[in-house]
């Protein structure tokens, strides 16, 4: 997997949350609280959804094959789509049925220490996790802001690892808050309450990454700055004259496919053109290198070409 893809940040996570996941797993043996549960529920699936992210990023890197001649990329994004579908289920229904069985049923929480000690050390842990997180992203977010940078970002593991973290900080207060009410009223259903909460939050966070996962899937252009560059890297002013229309199409994080329809002089000869395409794929992966698979067919303009911004 490339630096883009968080790899630093994935490895970061999933230390964190297989230590929070036992630390919360003893807590609610000891304390029988219904939050430790559920929060011990959702750091295991935290868990299995880095591991998804890193198995997606290994199966992607495969050769492309004659069935499937455009590689493998797009693997990352199948995986991390998945990742949406674990949190949904085996994180936020569980958390929502196990909140619904204590409000129903409360008890009151046994050894206090246990639960309180454990959210306190997860907090901290899961603080480490995003604040790694954060600088990975830093280094290719620029000047987006954060909802941007989720949005557009076309490699899946960092916006799902930074929804992860930030849904694991959240609940964590809302587990110490359901935990704490529940110590001072000594009624367990404030602890029911806290773990129905969670259960809310993660169904959020796997609606927002399912649907942009899906974006991804269903396969997006290229940004509005990297079309500008490719659109301007095509004219050479003489045998190319000019865009009449192109196609990006994001083949994975980092593979770009390009196609596009270019303008050339009516006289100019087949061999002229010819060097006229080589010559402007090799500026395209010049100004893009992501640009890996590009498809630039000639002909005669008949009327002004679209400007690069224009296209996508």
């Amino acid at each position: 997997m490339s630096a883009s893809g968080g790899t630093k940040a994935i490895v970061a996570a999933l230390a964190a949350n297989l230590a929070i996941a036992a630390s919360k797993f003893v807590a609610f043996a000891f304390s029988g609280s219904s939050s430790m549960l559920a929060e011990g529920v959702h750091s295991l699936a935290d868990s299995g959804n880095q591991g998804l992210l890193l198995l997606g990023g290994k199966k992607a890197q495969r050769e492309a094959t004659p069935q499937h001649p455009f590689g493998y990329g797009r693997e990352r994004y199948i995986y991390a789509f998945l990742v949406s579908i674990v949190l949904f289920t085996v994180g936020g229904m569980f958390a929502i049925y196990e909140g619904y069985e204590k409000i129903k049923e409360p008890h009151e929480i046994e050894a206090w220490y246990w639960p309180v000690g454990v959210l306190v050390f997860a907090i901290i842990a899961e603080g480490f996790s995003f604040r790694t997180a954060i600088a990975e992203s830093n280094q290719l977010r620029g000047a987006l802001s954060w909802k941007d940078f989720i949005r557009r970002a076309k490699a899946p593991e960092l916006p799902v690892v930074l929804l992860e973290d930030f849904g694991a900080l959240v609940g964590l207060v809302l587990a110490l808050g359901g935990v704490g009410l529940s110590l001072l009223t000594g009624d367990g259903i404030w602890d029911g309450i806290g773990t129905v909460c969670i259960g809310a939050l993660l169904i959020v966070i796997a609606i927002v990454l399912a649907a942009e996962t899906k974006s991804l899937l269903l396969g997006e252009a290229a940004g509005t700055e990297e079309v500008a560059k490719i659109g301007a890297a095509v004219v050479d002013g003489r045998t190319v004259t000019g865009v009449i229309h192109m196609r990006t199409l994001h083949l994975g994080p980092e593979e770009l496919l390009v196609a596009a329809k270019i303008a050339v002089q009516h006289d100019d000869t087949a061999a002229e053109v010819a060097r006229a395409i080589d010559a402007a794929e090799a500026r395209i992966r010049e100004a893009v290198p992501i640009a890996r698979v590009i498809y630039l067919e000639p002909d005669i303009l008949r009327s002004n070409p679209s400007t690069p911004a224009a296209q996508a």
